[in-house]
């Protein structure tokens, strides 16, 4: 073969691989969710009488390609990002004391003097999240109680520890299960965190460069670049939150959106009880980050 005719061969094939990686690919969800990258945050505090409180959130990025050459380059970093993603899951089961399902698309943790508590959003079904936690929560030793009410897209079940009561709450909402998992430790937070008798408190704040708006139960709260994103990180932080980022309900379903200047709105309903304190920070590209602090 004279090397005109390699050099027009080769030349082929290059023409050939180009347009193939170019080519457009029919949506997969089974395989184009591969994770690209985990946006994550931690924080801890620790004081001389021995307070230690500590804090994590994760928001997972997914891959979802257009064209062929996409396709291969989220399957060559999908495999290192689950990898860094099975690492992360047995770390933080590990430090926040609470089983982490894999697959998660958000999550937070909180480990404090007055609760542990896990928030997860997955797009497994809701069958399949609460075999997990009934398989790895039973392992751990915790005894479920009677009374479980379990449906097709709600669950809520009681559980006890050698460490108190615990609670796990599941709900299926835009394609996702949101699954939030807490037990309640015996000290009293400040009066700064604490909800009133009968009621739920929602604090909220910002971990954004930018503007953003949540609106809960019609009302519509407009929070600044970073205003309030230390609320989670103690109760000190969380008593010093302005009045106006503090919303008092009674326990129920709500509605709430968030959306941050120049980008798309998100919408979640989260189910409270009575004598919770939550934290609703908005975390990147608007992500909610919900995290049970009392």
């Amino acid at each position: 073969m004279d090397r005109r005719t390699l050099g027009i061969l080769l030349a082929g094939t290059l023409v050939v691989a180009t347009a193939a990686m170019a080519m457009p690919v029919t949506p997969d969800p089974a395989r184009d969710s591969s994770t690209d990258t985990i946006q994550f945050g931690w924080s801890h505090t620790s004081r001389s009488n021995g307070y230690v409180d500590d804090t994590w959130w994760a928001v997972r990025d997914r891959c979802a390609p257009d064209y062929l050459g996409e396709r291969l380059l989220c399957d060559a970093v999908g495999v290192l990002a689950r990898a860094t993603s099975r690492t992360f899951e047995a770390k933080m089961s590990e430090e926040a004391g609470l089983p982490l399902p894999a697959g998660w698309d958000l999550m937070t943790a909180k480990n404090s003097p007055f609760i542990r508590s896990a928030h997860v959003e997955t797009p497994l079904d809701p069958k399949a999240v609460l075999g997990f936690y009934r398989a790895a929560l039973g392992q751990r030793g915790w005894t479920e109680n009677d009374g479980a009410v379990v449906g097709p897209e709600r669950a809520v079940i009681t559980f006890t520890t050698t460490d108190g009561a615990a609670l796990l709450r599941l709900t299926r909402q835009g394609g996702k299960t949101i699954a939030d998992l807490s037990l309640r430790k015996p000290a009293v937070a400040t009066a700064g965190l604490r909800p009133k008798p009968g009621q739920v408190r929602l604090m909220l704040g910002n971990k954004t460069d930018e503007a953003a708006v949540i609106t809960v139960n019609e009302r519509t709260i407009e929070l600044a670049a970073h205003a309030g994103e230390k609320l989670a990180n103690s109760d000190d932080a969380a008593g010093e939150l302005p009045d106006d980022q503090k919303i008092d309900l009674p326990p129920g379903k709500y509605k709430v959106t968030l959306k941050v200047e120049g980008g798309a709105a998100q919408n979640r309903e989260f189910e409270v009880a009575a004598n919770e304190t939550w934290g609703l920070l908005v975390g990147p590209d608007g992500a909610p980050l919900s995290m049970r602090l009392y």
